[in-house]
């Protein structure tokens, strides 16, 4: 049965162009067949007669399209069975991944493109308000009540991708045709709030990277979309089949989408969705080819419908290419702090995830002391060397963030902007715009660069906020990646991950630490102060005191600097 709805995008306003459609039908056939497990005694309505055992479902059509504008015979004695089918069936469509794709040619006149969005726009309110009048009008017609109160709950399309094929040139393309068979994302338009719920909510593993020819071997079929991205300074094309459409929607709210005249070669590709054999049966849970380009392929199992796995075979794919060019990835956060007393500083905090990062960003932000805190990178970035300084470069125009850590009001203060997935689940994320993509690829230089410790328990503020004196002693801590898992991914207790960075750094390790040992350098012989913060949100009763208490010391530091 599959949990997703693609509607091909042309306007639909009448009743009879959805009861008539054969996606209509199959919803009816998958919800009798949930009810015939779940609630026998609603199909009776649907029957001619109740010893019937067969449902004649040319017969259920037509009088689900009568119920649109004919009320029911009076003195039905089937009228709360069919009132109770009808409500089940609208709660089952609203529960699946509802998508619309609709084809318009990316012109270079912004005009043009503008209307071409409106008319998607269109499209999607239009198919909304008739699936909505469709369920309302057969609520009517089989009862005479009139309701006092109407929800106007979201009914439609959840996003609304607008695509076109490739326009690059023939003899510019890569060998492997596949790659420009499939529509182009180049737009897209949400319905919030946007709500996914997934076969899964944890991540667990690395992806090994394996020096396997795989681009000739990749067979996509029409359900395929490609959506190019703009990851850091690289351009990757994420392929991504219907199914997995709500992954393609929280990696466009979380990426910069390349346009058709941008288009190039790629540096690099992800599939999601790949079907287990192609990946092979080592591979359960995804792998990185090193082919031509590097490959990242995400298998079509249960187990890996968790948003983290699109978004982390996609920076394990940036980071692998940012070690090849001497560039050092890191797992981390990146902020720019201003003191209302004039005092301002850029903040780089490493770790894996859960380790309080975005959590001491958050509480920093609500010191009345700060003026502004604008936050350049969210998970991952990369360090270069500019003119003898550090500087940082990001990835993403938003943040993947762990509602369960921060305060109530974080993700619903932009509610109207941002993903959710899973959000009644323990490790329940939300998909937050953050940044613009001109910006986070400008290279900033930093001042301090942090691990952050999330299970050292510390009771003294000078404690909070350690400085380290030796390269070496630097290296050491960051290298060993400790950190309290926190239900992110399958590990509990303590756990060790090179670099804090299983996404590049611990497959390339001989590389990496050779990139290591030349930037750490760097930065003590430039001035950046290399330390630790201890987030404490690990430990048990300190989840939202830990990164408060460390926000505030460093508060302090920044001030006296």
């Amino acid at each position: 049965m599959s949990r997703t709805v693609v509607i091909k995008g042309s306007i639909i306003d009448n009743y009879a162009q959805i009861i008539s459609n054969p996606l209509f039908e199959k919803i009816v056939r998958e919800y009798v067949e949930v009810l015939k497990s779940s609630d026998p005694k609603l199909l009776h309505a649907l029957m001619k007669s109740k010893k019937s055992k067969k449902i004649n479902f040319d017969k259920v059509m037509s009088f689900l399209y009568q119920l649109t504008f004919k009320p029911l015979k009076k003195g039905n004695e089937d009228k709360a069975l069919l009132h109770k089918f009808i409500e089940g069936l609208y709660d089952f469509w609203r529960k699946k991944h509802r998508f619309v794709i609709k084809r318009e040619r990316y012109l270079k006149s912004f005009d043009a493109r503008l209307n071409a969005m409106k008319e998607a726009e269109l499209v999607g309110e239009t198919f909304e308000k008739t699936v909505r009048n469709v369920y309302r009008s057969m609520e009517t017609n089989i009862s005479v009540k009139t309701e006092k109160i109407l929800r106007q709950v979201s009914s439609g399309a959840q996003a609304i991708f607008i695509v076109d094929k490739s326009r690059m040139k023939r003899e510019e393309r890569m060998k492997y045709t596949w790659m420009y068979s499939v529509p182009f994302i180049w737009s897209v338009i949400y319905e919030p709030p946007v709500i996914f719920y997934t076969n899964s909510n944890k991540r667990k593993g690395v992806f090994p990277v394996i020096k396997r020819e795989f681009l000739s071997h990749v067979e996509l079929n029409k359900d395929w979309y490609a959506l190019p991205l703009h990851v850091g300074n690289l351009l990757i094309y994420v392929y991504i089949n219907s199914e997995n459409l709500c992954h393609a929607a929280g990696l466009a709210n979380l990426y910069e989408i390349a346009t058709p005249d941008e288009l190039r070669n790629p540096d690099g590709i992800v599939l999601f969705g790949v079907p287990q054999e192609k990946v092979g049966n080592d591979y359960p849970n995804g792998v990185v080819f090193k082919d031509e380009l590097y490959v990242g392929a995400i298998p079509q199992l249960e187990e890996n419908d968790y948003f983290g796995y699109a978004k982390k075979i996609l920076l394990t794919v940036h980071n692998l290419i940012m070690i090849d060019r001497f560039k050092l990835p890191i797992h981390g956060s990146l902020a720019q702090i201003k003191l209302k007393n004039g005092k301002s500083a850029t903040a780089m905090f490493m770790g894996d995830s859960g380790a309080g990062k975005s959590e001491t960003l958050d509480a920093l932000s609500r010191f009345s002391e700060v003026s502004h805190l604008r936050v350049i990178i969210d998970d991952m970035g990369s360090l270069d060397v500019e003119n003898g300084k550090i500087v940082a470069y990001g990835t993403e125009t938003g943040a993947f963030v762990r509602l369960d850590d921060l305060p109530p009001g974080y993700a619903y203060s932009n509610i109207d902007r941002s993903i959710f997935m899973n959000p009644d689940q323990t490790n329940a994320r939300v998909i937050v715009p953050y940044g613009n993509y001109d910006e986070i690829i400008q290279p900033t230089p930093i001042d301090f660069f942090f691990y952050a410790n999330n299970y050292t328990n510390v009771h003294s503020d000078e404690k909070r906020v350690l400085f380290f004196d030796k390269v070496e002693d630097a290296i050491n801590v960051f290298s060993q990646g400790a950190r309290m898992a926190k239900g992110t991914t399958s590990e509990k207790g303590m756990s060790y991950s090179y670099f804090a960075n299983p996404f590049g750094a611990i497959q390339k390790r001989e590389e990496h630490e050779k990139i290591v040992e030349h930037y750490m350098n760097k930065m003590f012989e430039s001035g950046v102060k290399v330390g630790e913060i201890r987030t404490m949100l690990g430990i048990a009763g300190y989840e939202k005191e830990g990164p408060y208490l460390a926000a505030k010391r460093l508060l302090k530091i920044i001030s006296k600097s």
